[in-house]
């Protein structure tokens, strides 16, 4: 692995586990053993790491986001879509544990965060437009408007919510919140299917 990509795992790993404002570029060196000069050949100085690490998790997220408008999806799928997205969240939680003050150092990132949920809350919302166009959901669209607000809120913050209740924050747990956040939203028939999908998923 090339020097910059090692720089990365490590820095992730270190702000994931410590929180990024606890992490100093010379603990970074100290932990891969290499000079604070080599690391600054690459970075000069945490912005650019971070600002790295998160152009990499936008382009991981990016085909989940913007999936072929006439894909056909079964019910599965939408909640592989959401596990999908969660295993991204948690694997970059630095980003997410203190978004407010991370964006407000960064106004760079707080610009790329703002645009990368409104490209998850357009996403949401096409996925539940397809529910509604295949006459699976009841709610009119202000309901919806608010239902995508919710899950965007589960999706960003629920990991770190069972960390403060001294959980690790479980991915299978997330993703139960928001399907049944959604299934009152589903007509009958399709709710009770859904839940019981939830209730299956978290005793997996």
């Amino acid at each position: 692995m090339k020097t910059r990509d090692r720089i990365l795992e490590c820095a992730l790993t270190l702000f994931n586990q410590q929180g990024e404002p606890n992490v100093s570029t010379l603990e970074i060196a100290n932990e891969l053993e290499i000079s604070p000069g080599n690391l600054y050949y690459h970075f000069h100085g945490k912005e650019p790491l971070i600002m790295e690490l998160f152009e990499r998790f936008q382009n991981e997220l990016a085909p989940l986001l913007d999936p072929p408008a006439d894909a056909r999806l079964d019910v599965e799928d939408y909640w592989l879509f959401l596990h999908l997205i969660v295993e991204r969240l948690a694997h970059y939680r630095f980003l997410f544990q203190d978004l407010s003050n991370l964006a407000g150092r960064l106004p760079k990132l707080a610009r790329g965060i703002r645009n990368w949920l409104n490209a998850l809350k357009r996403t949401l919302a096409s996925l539940l437009a397809r529910l509604k166009a295949e006459n699976q959901l009841v709610s009119d669209t202000q309901a919806l408007g608010v239902l995508v607000e919710q899950i965007t809120l589960t999706l960003l913050f629920s990991l770190d919510y069972q960390r403060i209740l001294g959980s690790s924050g479980e991915i299978r747990l997330v993703v139960f919140q928001v399907m049944m956040l959604v299934a009152p939203h589903l007509r009958a028939e399709s709710r009770q299917a859904a839940e019981q999908l939830a209730q299956r998923y978290l005793d997996a």
